[in-house]
């Protein structure tokens, strides 16, 4: 494995191995290799973040590595240096890198041009890491995914959401996206899933309707804030106690935070399920060293 770049260019296979090394690498956290020793990686952030900053820079300490992270005002891509000259450069001095961006095609053309190993840390497109942290916990919390019907209740083309259909797509379980039709995936890419396990639908009780997992996330994406139109057509899509009466009587709900408790969840709901939630949040820091350790090996 070369590059984490998103979960649509992943498959079965190495989904499932990169998840049997996280859980290896949960259950020997402070005891295991440390592959990225006299390793540096750089993390190129132009978008801010709580969790997915904490948890890389965590992991690849953890892993023998030194983190350097980089802002938008720390290096000369905020004033206009195309990502192809930073990849170029950066390429020559570190070992490995981590974006997190709003365009997809800047974190690929980087991995074309630095020859060093690249992960995807949120794009506008996907967010394949925490895609990856949320099926350690449903493995964790269910035991599989397998028989299991999923609910994604949001914007139906958000990052989460596309990689959740890509996941879906790859690994065969049913996932059912409840959404507002001005929100719903674009026909051309559906075209391009080709996924019948994919479900679409405008009322969110049919989508919990059974469900073993329900998913949410914000309304507004980040960049998105000042977007007040779009976030009310989400009234009736709020994940609640009425609304999880529908779902299957041993089910779990998952939000990948930052929670705006009272919008797309409600507060109860998320107290409710806050250790599963927040068990989530922490799988970030396993999943990203599974990440690590396989990219980290890889030389151009």
């Amino acid at each position: 494995m070369k590059h984490l770049l998103s979960i649509q260019e992943l498959d079965a296979a190495t989904i499932c191995q990169l998840l049997d090394s996280a859980i290896e690498l949960k259950a020997t956290r402070g005891h295991h290799a440390t592959p990225l020793t006299g390793q540096t990686w750089a993390m190129l952030f132009t978008k801010s973040s709580t969790r997915t900053r904490v948890s890389f820079e965590v992991g690849i300490r953890e892993l023998g590595g030194f983190p350097m992270f980089l802002s938008k005002n720390d290096i000369q891509l905020g004033r206009g240096e195309p990502i192809r000259d930073t990849a170029r450069v950066l390429g020559r001095m570190v070992h490995g890198a981590i974006i997190r961006t709003f365009d997809q095609q800047d974190v690929v053309e980087f991995s074309q041009l630095s020859g060093i190993p690249t992960i995807n840390a949120l794009t506008d497109e996907e967010h394949p890491c925490q895609i990856l942290a949320d099926l350690l916990t449903v493995r964790e919390k269910l035991g599989t995914w397998e028989g299991k019907k999923m609910a994604f209740i949001g914007d139906g083309f958000s990052n989460m959401t596309i990689s959740w259909m890509w996941a879906a797509k790859h690994l065969g379980f049913e996932l059912h996206v409840g959404c507002p039709a001005a929100y719903a995936p674009p026909a051309e890419f559906l075209e391009k899933l080709q996924a019948p396990n994919v479900y679409l639908t405008t009322d969110p009780a049919s989508a919990v309707r059974g469900a073993h997992v329900i998913n949410t996330d914000v309304w507004l994406s980040m960049g998105q804030e000042d977007q007040k139109e779009k976030e009310h057509a989400f009234g009736p899509y709020q994940v609640n106690a009425d609304l999880l009466q529908h779902a299957a009587a041993e089910h779990i709900v998952l939000h990948c935070l930052p929670a705006y408790r009272g919008k797309e969840i409600s507060e109860q709901t998320l107290e409710a399920h806050a250790e599963t939630i927040f068990q989530q949040a922490e799988n970030r820091l396993h999943a990203q060293k599974a990440i690590l350790v396989a990219v980290a090996g890889w030389k151009n």
